[in-house]
């Protein structure tokens, strides 16, 4: 019994070396959730050799794989990294990609994703999320990101929403598809029912064929629809 209890621990004390000197296989990614990649599997495979140089020929035992996570995090359309090895010594990375929900047109051009944060533009895909245009400032973009979100959340505002425009003043207005006017929100104070006011508006109007006969819809003050007629 001693003496199978010892080629059994010897058995595993062998394996687990021969497991711990194995070197690294070509990376192996993995992306979780949007199938448009704004990050490329090359992308990453890059960043994971260029920090382990020459990852192939990498041993286990010096991998440090938090500190490969770091790495793939750090690029600004990365939200979540997780870096693995398998048995067979295949490096396996799985990538959850930021998701951009409106995109910054002024004298710079970059996203916000969906947690309110910068996102740059891609090479590889554009995303279909609405523009937007006048005042915004990188580093506030508090009041532009509770529209988008809401934009995001809304199958109503996400089929007739194009672009956000946000002026010197931070008042916000809305430019919707096929319709002349433009929809005047203010700040994002009672958010929730001037949306509502502007489907009962645009749903009204709709229906009696008089949307085009308005050059702006004042939803500034929470009861009220204020029109202007062409």
């Amino acid at each position: 019994m001693i003496v199978l209890l010892g080629l059994v621990v010897f058995l595993f004390a062998f394996a687990s070396s021969r497991n711990a000197n194995r070197n690294i296989s070509k990376p192996n990614v993995k992306f979780i959730g949007e199938n448009n990649l704004f990050v490329s599997h090359e992308t990453v495979s890059k960043l994971l050799i260029q920090n382990y140089g020459g990852i192939k020929n990498v041993p286990k035992e010096t991998l440090v794989l938090s500190e490969l996570e770091n790495v793939l995090k750090s690029n600004p359309m990365i939200k979540t990294a997780e870096v693995y090895v398998a048995v067979n010594g295949t490096l396996n990375a799985e990538i959850e990609q930021k998701m951009p929900i409106a995109r910054i047109s002024t004298n710079a051009s970059y996203y916000i994703d969906d947690e309110g944060s910068y996102m740059p533009l891609s090479k590889n895909y554009s995303a279909r999320v609405p523009l937007v245009t006048g005042y915004v400032e990188k580093n506030n973009l508090k009041n532009v990101y509770t529209i988008a979100q809401k934009i995001k959340e809304d199958e109503f505002l996400k089929k007739h929403v194009f672009e956000i425009h946000q002026d010197i003043n931070k008042k916000l207005y809305l430019k919707l598809r096929q319709c002349d006017f433009l929809v005047q929100l203010g700040s994002v104070e009672f958010l929730g029912k001037k949306i509502n006011n502007l489907k009962a508006f645009y749903k009204k109007n709709q229906r009696d064929k008089t949307l085009n006969n308005y050059s702006k819809v004042n939803l500034q003050f929470e009861n009220q629809v204020i029109c202007t007629k062409i």
